[in-house]
């Protein structure tokens, strides 16, 4: 509503916010007002040139209400369309000139136009301006009766009581309407602000979704591209050596291998492009998944590798399985590059409320005391976290290692 723009010196609020919308709304009650003026300043013009004339003659209140016509015309429609400055001329005037028809016509029925210059004021002007204003207008109008009734005391106190009365009602009803038009603008302000934030917060959601992303095609990368690439390396190094001492069957058997990594490595690789299921993981179980993966490791390297599965295997959602394949997997490749061991032991335990993953070796070890967090390890807890489990890893100097991986049923 206007009297709520101006407290915001007229500007004009965005289309489509909910402030804006208020304004449209105001805007398209605006032909309404205008209608009632000329209608109630139409009456107050017959009534004006049909009454007896006053003392300066027929045509005074007439050609001055005609007046107050040609301001509001010129000032009042921009006064309720937000332009303060104009609105508060436009009641300077009005008022002004109505006073003067009521001292130069005190018989004048001019009056009327209270009906529609008092909501006005209160729809042009600050809720302060307007109780100025109504205050100002109605000790003018008191004090131009007590004048024009010669100063007469038994005229005084009725006078006073209507003044009063007028005032009082005036101002009830002008607080209220203020009022509620300013909650109503409040709270389109809100809902803008509401808005606003939401529209900041999902951009912050975006922004970390595509971080998150980010992180998680590095763990894919980490755990599954470079550790098959690492695999083909020493492979085909094994072939080479073989090949060097005349072992053409060993040579076949490491090169038949390297093809295999590199088919699997190109099957993960279009998986993660299109965040599917993991390899290890299409059409079977994450029990049997994790035999396939120990025979795995256990061709490639030689390595002694026992897989064992204790429970009734139970489906744990995506999620949970691509978890528990990814901590497998980057336990077996640290066991691979690091623990020089001869023996790793996979267990897969399902127990009543969640389910617990152990990878232990019979290698060198290291003291878990001292920094030895790396990517692959960061990348193991931020995924155990992810679904709500968490990791735990003992080893010590010569005793060997085991990483233990819980994630709920």
């Amino acid at each position: 509503m206007s009297a709520t723009a101006t407290e915001t010196d007229g500007c004009e609020r965005p289309e489509g916010s909910s402030s804006g919308a208020l304004d449209a709304w105001w805007h398209r009650q605006l032909p309404w007002w205008h209608g009632l003026f000329v209608v109630v300043l139409g009456a107050a013009l017959v009534v004006a040139v049909l009454d007896d004339p006053g003392p300066h003659g027929r045509w005074v209140s007439p050609v001055l209400l005609l007046v107050i016509g040609g301001a509001y015309a010129g000032l009042g429609v921009r006064g309720l369309r937000d332009d303060r400055r104009a609105g508060l001329a436009y009641q300077v005037l009005a008022w002004t000139l109505l006073v003067a028809v009521q001292w130069l016509d005190p018989g004048t029925e001019a009056w009327m136009l209270y009906f529609v210059l008092y909501p006005q004021m209160w729809a042009m002007l600050s809720a302060r301006q307007a109780v100025a204003g109504t205050v100002l207008t109605l000790t003018a109008f008191g004090v131009t009766r007590y004048v024009q009734s010669g100063y007469d005391d038994g005229t005084f106190g009725p006078i006073v009581v209507s003044s009063v009365i007028s005032l009082g009602v005036s101002l009830a009803l002008g607080l209220f309407i203020h009022r509620i038009v300013g909650e109503a603008d409040a709270r389109a302000t809100t809902i803008d602000e509401l808005r606003a934030t939401q529209a900041r917060l999902a951009a912050v959601e975006r922004d970390r979704g595509v971080q998150d992303e980010r992180e998680r095609i590095s763990r894919e990368i980490h755990d599954t591209l470079a550790q098959g690439f690492t695999s083909v390396v020493t492979l085909s190094r094994a072939a080479d050596a073989a090949l060097a001492r005349g072992d053409v069957d060993t040579a076949r058997e490491r090169l038949a291998l390297v093809e295999r990594t590199a088919t699997d490595n190109l099957a993960e690789a279009r998986l993660i492009v299109a965040e599917l299921t993991p390899g290890h993981l299409q059409s079977r179980s994450l029990a049997e998944a994790l035999v396939r993966l120990g025979d795995a490791v256990g061709r490639e390297t030689g390595l002694r590798t026992e897989v064992r599965v204790d429970g009734e295997p139970a489906p744990l959602g995506g999620a949970a399985e691509v978890v528990v394949l990814r901590t497998a997997q980057e336990a077996l490749a640290n066991v691979r590059r690091h623990a020089g061991a001869g023996h790793v032991a996979v267990a897969l335990s399902y127990r009543p409320e969640r389910v617990v993953l152990s990878v232990a070796d019979d290698g060198c070890g290291f003291d878990a005391d001292t920094d030895h967090r790396g990517f692959g390890l960061d990348g193991v807890r931020a995924r155990a976290a992810q679904v709500g489990g968490r990791v735990d890893l003992l080893s010590g100097p010569g005793a060997g290692t085991t990483l233990t991986l819980e994630v709920p049923r």
